[in-house]
């Protein structure tokens, strides 16, 4: 699990901060020799409690702590959703759910800079943990992003022609995604033991260790059994329409 200095990082309490951030420092770190960098998969959806949470309090901290140097970050917006035989796409937390997967599947393709498309679903997801994700087109203004390339995304046919193509993928991953977060690191998926993700990614990495590196234990796959933390994911078993949890619902999975 994470150690202590796994917190909330008060830079990020501010997306437009975040924004800024990046768009100052990924630029510089674009030189590096993109060969040399760490795969790094992010499989989620968009309410999932836990996916937003791994988002904001631990995901966004490779942009501080530079180990973003290291790492070629796709993120994959689709998670436990299901694809019915006439196309249309049933979500495990509702139809809001797959709005928002829309909405950030657009937004990687409206604006492919990771810069760009991480701080606002970082933004997104933020208002996920507060439980005020209604509010996610206040993230255009707070960013000062042009919410048109998104919204005609997302209203339109090739916003849902994005999710079917992260439908695919996520299907095909081998071996299956049982849950999500489902954190994939150089082809080695985590498992329960996401939270550690960056120590693995030092383990892979074949270049200099970042800085980031320094004190990170040597990562150990977690064993998958029934004694697992299994209040740390949101089950895949085949279920739609489960009720949105809240953050006080941690400690509690999904039944289905």
């Amino acid at each position: 699990m994470a150690g202590p200095r796994r917190h909330r990082l008060v830079l990020f309490a501010r997306p437009l901060a975040l924004l800024l951030l990046l768009l100052v420092l990924l630029p510089q770190r674009g030189s590096a020799a993109e060969e040399g960098k760490v795969s790094l998969e992010l499989y989620y959806e968009s309410l999932c409690p836990y996916c937003s949470r791994f988002i904001v309090n631990h995901l966004a901290g490779i942009f501080e702590d530079g180990l973003i140097d290291a790492v070629h970050l796709r993120l994959v917006p689709y998670g436990n959703a299901r694809v019915g035989s006439n196309s249309e796409i049933s979500c495990q937390h509702g139809p809001y759910e797959c709005l928002l997967n829309t909405v950030e599947a657009c937004a990687i393709d409206a604006w492919p800079d990771l810069a760009v498309h991480f701080s606002f679903i970082y933004c997104v997801e933020d208002l996920v943990v507060q439980g005020q994700y209604k509010e996610w087109e206040s993230c255009f203004q707070k960013l000062g992003l042009d919410p048109k390339p998104v919204t005609e995304c997302y209203k339109s046919e090739q916003g849902h022609k994005l999710e079917l193509k992260y439908a695919k993928e996520t299907d095909a991953l081998e071996p299956p995604h049982q849950y999500v977060p489902w954190v994939v690191v150089d082809g080695q998926p985590l498992l329960e033991d996401y939270e550690n993700f960056e120590a693995y990614i030092c383990k892979a990495y074949k270049g200099t260790p970042p800085k980031a590196c320094e004190g990170l234990g040597h990562p150990q796959m977690a064993l998958q059994t029934a004694e697992s933390k299994r209040n740390g994911v949101s089950y895949n078993a085949g279920g739609i329409g489960i009720e949105l949890a809240t953050v006080e619902d941690e400690g509690k999975e999904f039944k289905m």
